[in-house]
């Protein structure tokens, strides 16, 4: 039987399997912001793996894999809120409770699953990714162009938006 760090690296070394594919649609232009998107990419894929492996075994690998999208979801949510402020986004609020609703329905998500309510992992895998990139490719798109707007204003430079 394979301890489970083989086993973690056997699936989530199974690259052929893939839900999501970077592409430059996600781009924002901004290159602190689309390296973190690309990470979601990445751990988005490693849940899906984690999901195909398809046995008890792959549960921990999926807890696992769990555990660090939400790391990383709190982190990058926080690096794009930090972003927002610096730059006076006139709908901050609003990006910011689209943040805080998909934390809570994540972590509602790990909570049921801890407790052994049945759960669909493969079909929690797709939506957080239709979540994620659908939020990627509107609303932080549109922070986005207003970031470029006011560089082009020259109310912004690039060295503020590499220093927060």
């Amino acid at each position: 039987m394979k301890k489970n760090s083989d086993l973690f690296g056997s699936v989530l070394k199974s690259g052929d399997l893939e839900m999501v594919t970077w592409s430059d649609t996600y781009s924002t232009g901004i290159e602190m912001i689309d390296k973190q998107h690309k990470e979601l990419v990445k751990l988005t894929n490693d849940l899906f793996r984690a999901c195909m492996y398809g046995n008890e075994t792959a549960q921990g690998v999926f807890k696992d894999c769990m555990s660090r999208m939400v790391e990383y979801v709190r982190f990058h949510f926080g690096t794009e809120q930090k972003l927002l402020e610096l730059v006076n986004y006139p709908d901050y609020q609003k990006h910011k409770k689209q943040h805080e609703e998909m934390v809570y329905n994540i972590l509602e998500a790990v909570k049921e699953y801890d407790k052994g309510v049945k759960f669909a992992p493969n079909h929690f895998t797709r939506t957080l990714k239709d979540w994620i990139f659908s939020h990627i490719a509107v609303f932080d798109k549109n922070y986005a162009i207003y970031i470029h707007e006011q560089k082009k204003k020259g109310n912004l430079t690039d060295e503020q938006l590499r220093g927060q």
